[in-house]
Parts: C-alpha cells; structure tokens; sequence
C-alpha cells in the first residue's frame, strides 16, 4: 500500500508536469501570434507640420478628395505643396449625386486638376433610395473620362431605410452599367462598418477605398484595398478648408495600372 499511493503521487507531479509545459506553450504561441497580427495591422505614423496632420509612413502615393464643399480650389497651389517626401499626387473629385445633381465646382476642379498634373478622379455620392441606372446615366452625361484618369468611383455610405439586398441590387446596376461605358471596372468607396456590414463578398472584384479614422490602424479588410481615407482635417495650399487625405496602397507600376488606359478612347 505505502509503495502504491508514492508511484501514484509521482504519477501526478508528472500529469502536472505535462499540463503546465502546454499551457506555458500555448501561453507563448498566443502572445507571439497576436504580437505578430499587430505589426501587420498597426501602421506608424508621423506629423507632416505643413499638411497639419500625421500621415502613415510607408505609402509614397498620397492623394485628396474634395467637393463643393471645398469652395474655389486653386490648383496650382496644391500641386506645388511639398512637405519633406509628401505632395499630393491624386485626387478624387464629387462629380454627381443622386439622378440629377451635379457638384458645382466639379466643372472647374476637373479641369484644373488635370492642367496642375494631378492624376484626377471623379466620384458619384450613391442614394440607395434611386434607381442605379439613373444615377449612372447621371455620371455618364457629366463625367468624360481621359487616359490616365482614375476609374470612376461609386461613394456609397448610408441605406437610408433601404433594405441592404435592395441596395445591392441598385448599386450593382450602377457599377455593371458605369463599366460598360467608360471600359474601365469602377472603384466603390465606403466607411469600414458600412463595407462589413452591408457590402463584404458581394464586391470583392471591385477596387476599393475605404475610409477609417481616428485609430492608428490599417484598415480592417480581408481582402485588401487601394486606397485609405485616413483623415478628414488635413490643410493643402490652395484650399481654404479642411480636407480629406488618403493613399495608395501599392507603388507607382501598380497606381499607373489601375488608370484608365489609352485604348479606351
């Protein structure tokens, strides 16, 4: 009997031996797992004085959008900003709303963008209430697009009360008819939560810009995206409001492939 119960204690310290070591391993594998996910996932930042705001580092594609909003741009002025390695190389421009709105300022910032050398891009603000193919018969009377021009873009962000399959239906209406004209597949622009939320697979064929503030992070896609909306307060020589910055993510071969080609005209 005394000699059982000291081969069954032993039996136990090695047990508990056995536990300890693949907890301590699992412990370990989660903490570098989860140490590694965030390298991937956390970009640096650094403050850029002149554009008042801090920009990632590691994009050498930096871009603006603007609308009406912005009042009378004076183009020249943006193009020749620098602040160390940063000048704005793109922009993207509101061109229509809805089935029969067109941005004010659209006419003057699509013309003058070009004549300043920066790579222009004209985008449609999406009611999902309205039919996808009014809308984009809007675009398509007001937008001609030139080689070397960024492909259209749909901005898509609110339901407003519209069931979500609904809304998919329409905007990929808009997208298949939009494609069709100009020969070029359009990029959709959406927020982070409303892309999870009402977007996902259905558009993964699609370009994307997304837009994500205020936390220090890539943006949260699976599959990838082209542009990043990361701040809406940036200060740009020529603009007498705030302004939304953004950037490519790939290097300058893959922005020139993305841009409407020669043969499409």
């Amino acid at each position: 009997m005394p000699k059982r119960r000291r081969k069954k204690k032993k039996s136990n310290n090695k047990a508990l031996i056995i536990v300890t070591s693949i907890v301590a391993a699992l412990g370990a594998y989660i903490y570098f797992a989860y140490n590694h996910h965030q390298k991937e996932v956390e970009a640096r930042f650094a403050l850029y004085p002149d554009f008042a705001i801090q920009l990632p580092l590691g994009y050498k594609i930096h871009g603006i959008d603007v609308s009406s909003y912005q009042g009378n741009i004076y183009w020249p002025a943006v193009a020749a900003m620098q602040d160390q390695d940063v000048n704005i190389r793109f922009a993207f421009i509101k061109a229509t709303e809805g089935l029969n709105n067109v941005d004010r300022q659209f006419k003057h910032n699509w013309q003058n963008a070009k004549s300043a050398n920066i790579t222009r891009g004209a985008y449609h603000f999406f009611l999902a209430t309205k039919s996808g193919k009014l809308q984009a018969q809007n675009f398509i009377n007001t937008v001609q697009l030139q080689a070397g021009d960024l492909p259209p873009v749909l901005d898509i962000e609110e339901l407003y009360g519209v069931r979500a399959d609904s809304m998919r239906s329409r905007i990929l209406v808009w997208l298949q008819t939009v494609e069709k004209y100009y020969g070029v597949k359009p990029i959709i622009y959406t927020n982070l939560s409303f892309y999870k939320n009402f977007l996902g697979s259905d558009f993964d064929s699609y370009p994307l810009w997304v837009a994500h503030y205020f936390v220090q992070q890539n943006p949260g896609i699976k599959n990838g995206w082209q542009f990043w909306q990361h701040n809406a307060a940036g200060k740009v020589n020529g603009i007498k409001t705030r302004v939304d910055f953004n950037v490519f993510s790939g290097d300058t071969i893959s922005f020139g492939n993305l841009l409407v080609p020669p043969h499409n005209f």
